[in-house]
């Protein structure tokens, strides 16, 4: 049980600090395109006049770019990820003398036929149509390759000219340094006499033991989906890296949790780095197959990770630019002391931080009954507790699992919901937000990131209000059914739905697999909008003076900001340099999170597995350049 006082942040709430979305309107409608509209002809030309801008050529970039237009760059002009905004903007950047020549050419990625310029919806219910062209491009910065989208739309104030709404450019691999994949692959023998030579397996030991000259320049805390993939990458690029984790096996984050656990998200959304799941794989993976996945994932990248491992000690040397960390490690039933010199630490301890526990509640240490303890340390209800009385405080994802996990067992189970939750059905959340992108008939995951990540977020959330109001009325009886148990709906940040309050909160939400409807029919009972005052032997009472008999409590309370764990482990120090973890900057862009925290030398890494994958090579590409010189911490 924790012991600091947290007060726990209701679910619809944001992150301490983090900015809203500005508020977007979509560009004036137009009519349908007809069958006459040549995409390709369209695209071409528009990219056309957008290399003769960038390279000095005297073009308009009113001619190029709405008004109210966006471009989301990754790393392609400056080292950090932007959200430019507006017409004034995004031409200060183009401009800007520094930026002189980092975008050096876009083209048409006509490599597969899903990719080449289409007419598209640009909004979910269709009303405004565009262009929509997969691109490929040249920049100057880290001498990378990188992909982007453009989506055109005609100016209805300016002749009805095909101009850009959103545009996006990501870096994908430095020239020099690309990843060691297909025909870079490794031989895996070294042909020859060679006196001496150490196999393959041999070969590996040293690597995975640090033995001899190995030296990781990147130690990496966590062996999570974060830990990995970021592992995975780096080990492509050529960095040498250690993942450590204090759990007995690689899974254990996701094999020690509570009984019932499975993934809410598709397979189709979850791949990781360079080995998909197998196409027999079950839409919805169980935690002990993800577990079991990430051993093997570990060990077919060959990614070099300690478990049973912990980090004693930590010092930075501001002048080396390298950290003494002094490592325990368990191993082969001893105990062993290693001091290690990275010049990375990277924290990918999870999502979340710290568990919230309400340890300022009066009375915790006066409960008599069986359990009282975190989501985060529930491991499933107890055998033959038929007729027990169990509450679940809090109203997201764990919450509803533990508690459907309870009532399977014969429990009388009541949640606790303070504030108000966003419930989406599962199987429409994938029909409506993901059909088309990350789905069976959909395309090769890395093109669906590109369509995915290339809308800005402020833009993204607008659209997303269309698409929650359709998850709604699909799933009107049981959201009815909600509301007439006692059960508080929102739909999130400004109605824009489950993915902008991920986001913006990291939670707040329930994607229903079945607790919903237990709710709604009064087999799952509600206590709503009260906080708890105190907790008695055997019951808790609340604010309101009510009281709630008790066996069993289950805080699924949520967890707190990164950067406390950073504190925990690093000590105050770092934690009050590097800057708040998740929410949103001044242009839309996720805060600190795989990109440069305000401390040389620690990284934050997390996310579900989707957003690993992708931030994966970003953050991959950053520790690179900065190791062959390409670019320096300080640097734009």
């Amino acid at each position: 049980m924790a012991t600091a006082a947290v007060e726990i942040p209701p679910s619809n709430h944001g992150i301490p600090g983090s900015n809203m979305l500005r508020h977007v309107d979509l560009p004036e409608t137009t009519p349908e395109l007809s069958g006459q509209t040549n995409p390709q002809r369209i695209a071409t030309s528009w990219l056309d006049a957008f290399n003769h801008l960038v390279t000095g050529h005297d073009v308009s970039i009113k001619d190029l770019f709405l008004e109210d237009s966006y471009w989301r760059d990754l790393l392609c002009t400056t080292w950090d990820y932007h959200t430019y905004h507006g017409l004034a903007k995004i031409s200060s950047v183009i401009e800007n003398k520094e930026n002189e020549g980092r975008i050096q050419a876009l083209e048409i990625d006509s490599s597969s036929d899903n990719k080449k310029p289409t007419i598209c919806p640009i909004d979910f219910n269709g009303n405004l149509q565009g262009v929509q062209a997969f691109l490929t491009l040249e920049t100057k910065i880290g001498r990378g390759r990188g992909r982007g989208l453009v989506k055109l739309v005609r100016d209805a104030s300016d002749g009805r000219k095909w101009k850009a709404y959103t545009l996006f450019t990501t870096l994908e691999q430095l020239k020099g340094y690309e990843e060691s994949i297909h025909t870079r692959r490794p031989t895996g023998v070294d042909h020859g006499a060679h006196p001496g030579r150490l196999n393959w397996q041999e070969r590996r030991n040293v690597e995975a033991n640090c033995e001899g000259t190995f030296e990781p320049t990147v130690l990496i805390i966590g062996a999570g989906q974060g830990g990995l993939t970021i592992a995975a990458r780096l080990k492509q690029l050529g960095v040498p890296t250690l993942i450590i984790d204090r759990n007995e096996r690689i899974g254990d984050n996701w094999r020690n949790r509570y009984h019932q656990l499975v993934l809410h998200d598709s397979v189709w959304y979850d791949h990781m780095p360079y080995l998909n799941f197998p196409p027999n794989w079950p839409v919805f993976t169980p935690k002990d197959k993800l577990a079991e996945w990430f051993e093997t994932y570990a060990k077919a990248l060959e990614l070099n990770v300690w478990t049973k491992t912990s980090l004693t000690s930590s010092t930075w040397d501001e002048g080396k630019r390298q950290w003494t960390l002094t490592l325990e490690r368990q191993i082969d039933g001893r105990n062993e002391t290693r001091t290690l010199h990275p010049r990375h630490v990277i924290q990918a301890t999870g999502h979340s931080g710290e568990p919230y526990f309400p340890s300022h509640i009066k009375g915790l240490d006066s409960f008599k009954g069986d359990r009282l303890v975190h989501s985060s340390q529930f491991t499933g209800p107890k055998p033959d507790a038929k007729g027990k009385k169990a509450v679940i405080v809090g109203c997201c994802n764990s919450g509803h699992d533990i508690a459907q996990d309870y009532y399977a067992h014969g429990y009388d189970v009541t949640m606790v919901q303070r504030s108000s939750t966003l419930v989406v059905s599962c199987e429409n959340l994938i029909d409506v937000d993901m059909k088309g992108v990350y789905s069976e008939d959909g395309p090769p995951v890395e093109d669906a990131d590109i369509l995915n990540m290339s809308t800005p977020n402020a833009v993204a959330a607008r659209l997303k209000v269309d698409n929650t109001k359709e998850i709604n009325r699909r799933d009107a009886p049981l959201l009815r059914g909600l509301q007439a148990a006692g059960f508080a709906l929102d739909n999130g940040p400004e109605s824009a739905g489950i993915f902008t309050k991920y986001l913006h909160r990291g939670g707040g939400y329930y994607i229903d697999v079945g607790a919903s409807q237990l709710i709604a029919d009064g087999k799952i009972k509600i206590k709503q909008g009260q906080e708890i005052e105190k907790v008695n032997p055997h019951s808790l009472t609340f604010g309101d003076g009510s009281e709630v008999e008790a066996d069993e409590v289950v805080f699924a309370t949520g967890y707190q900001n990164m950067r406390e764990t950073a504190r925990k482990i690093f000590g105050d120090e770092l934690a009050e340099r590097v800057k708040d973890v998740w929410g949103f900057d001044e242009e839309g862009e996720i805060r600190t999170m795989w990109r440069r925290t305000g401390h040389p030398g620690f990284w934050f890494f997390g996310g579900n597995l989707a957003l690993c994958r992708f931030y994966s090579r970003l953050l991959a590409l950053q520790i690179k350049a900065m190791e062959v010189g390409l670019m320096g911490y300080e640097d734009d």
